[in-house]
């Protein structure tokens, strides 16, 4: 896929931040169609103002993706009144506090699953079946985490919903692959902590910079058009997945805690609770 000209591309979480970004890259692109998803409706509504005034053709719908029933209501919505995506990225996530997992609200590990998780896979499964029905190249990117490879003190239920998240996703992709849908593609995109409100005050770690946002949507952009799998961000992430299958779990965890400090990056995390 050389461009997303023509196409129809879904975006959740797209009122700020990454999810903006790539909408407006899709409206640079000459997209059919942007479809953006958010909570936020003010945020919302203004981004698709911005949005038209650059031409895009831009339909925004106010959706809590924590919400299954709201999930299966815009996707009907969405079918009906501009069409099945052809382009979906399930960009929508959140991460909660930094203490201890039992000292925080399990409320928050709900929550986290469900919007990081559990979202994904719903609004896959409302949009996928079209996908492969679809005469030409679909797409599907699923926004997972460095954290999904990595242990890390202070983000238990947040690392849990993003192993969940790369477990679905790559499955997915292999499922396609198995059952000969080689036009639908899956990345799914894994990067360490990325320069925005969602994660003020979390920390860099040995050999782990933070990550402009702007990078990371330029190489998530770039990377989804050819298909690839998998975009891990930085590559030095995928140390963490080597040391598993090669050093005892004592070893790993001196070399995550007091090397490469990992296991300190969350110490100062303060984030936008509502992200």
């Amino acid at each position: 896929m050389k461009t997303v000209e023509g196409k129809r591309v879904l975006v959740t979480g797209a009122a700020m931040g990454m999810g903006k970004m790539y909408a407006e890259l899709a409206v640079g692109e000459k997209a059919a169609d942007v479809v953006i998803w958010d909570v936020n409706e003010t945020a919302l509504k203004q981004t698709a103002e911005e949005l038209r005034a650059k031409g895009g053709t831009v339909h925004e719908y106010v959706v809590d993706v924590s919400s299954r029933e709201a999930i299966a209501d815009a996707a009907a919505r969405v079918k009906s009144e501009v069409g099945d995506p052809q382009i979906l990225f399930n960009n929508a996530g959140i991460v909660r506090g930094n203490s201890y997992y039992w000292e925080s609200d399990v409320r928050d590990a709900e929550l986290t699953i469900l919007v990081n998780s559990l979202a994904p896979m719903w609004i896959t499964h409302e949009f996928l079946p079209g996908m492969v029905a679809s005469d030409t190249d679909c797409r599907l990117i699923n926004m997972a985490s460095a954290a999904g490879f990595i242990s890390n003190p202070r983000m238990a239920a947040y690392a849990a919903s993003k192993w969940a998240a790369i477990g679905f996703s790559d499955s997915v992709r292999v499922e396609l692959e198995q059952a000969g849908h080689d036009h639908v593609k899956v990345t799914t995109v894994c990067p360490y902590y990325i320069k925005t409100g969602m994660f003020e005050g979390a920390k860099a770690g040995l050999l782990l910079p933070l990550l402009e946002p702007e990078d990371v949507v330029r190489t998530v952009w770039k990377q989804m058009k050819k298909g690839a799998p998998f975009v891990v961000m930085p590559k030095t992430v995928l140390l963490s997945e080597s040391i598993k299958g090669l050093m005892p779990t004592p070893l790993r965890d001196f070399l995550g805690g007091k090397v490469f400090g990992v296991h300190k990056t969350m110490d100062e995390f303060k984030g936008r609770p509502t992200e």
